[in-house]
């Protein structure tokens, strides 16, 4: 079967890209990270009425690797999660890589900043952010005349 040269050029420049697509893969795989990316850690954003929750997935951090920061419209959580091998052994596969995060999220309203509060437990950080009292949600009497 005879084929023209263009066909088999196109094959040749598919099959290329193929290759180098598989060797940015498992390059990558190989690098260390120093820099956590993409949206981890994974974060919901919740309005109950009065406050503002946000929650986040940060399985093996302790408050020592947490840093957050407010202010009256966003909030900044940092962190650095450390995987370290213990003393004796050798690391023969290591999925969880170390490195540092950074997630601000912009808040919907104004926050009184003196009654934010976090906590963390089994892996959840939940930061708790009153709003401020002029967004409140007010309950209004009705009064029949």
């Amino acid at each position: 079967m005879l084929r023209r040269w263009y066909d088999i050029e196109r094959d040749l420049t598919v099959m290329d890209e193929w290759r180098r697509r598989w060797e940015e893969f498992f390059t990558e795989a190989d690098r260390p990270a120093t820099r956590l990316t993409g949206n981890w850690p994974l974060a919901n954003l919740y309005d109950s009425g009065n406050q503002l929750v946000v929650v986040l997935e940060v399985p093996g951090l302790s408050e020592e690797n947490l840093q957050i920061e407010a202010h009256s419209d966003a909030l900044t959580i940092t962190g650095e999660r450390k995987v370290e091998v213990p003393e004796g052994y050798r690391a023969h596969r290591q999925e969880r890589r170390p490195g540092r995060f950074s997630r601000t999220f912009g808040l919907p309203c104004p926050v009184d900043l003196e009654k934010t509060k976090a906590s963390l437990r089994d892996g959840l950080l939940t930061v708790t952010l009153e709003k401020h009292a002029a967004v409140q949600p007010r309950q209004i009497t009705v009064k029949v005349e």
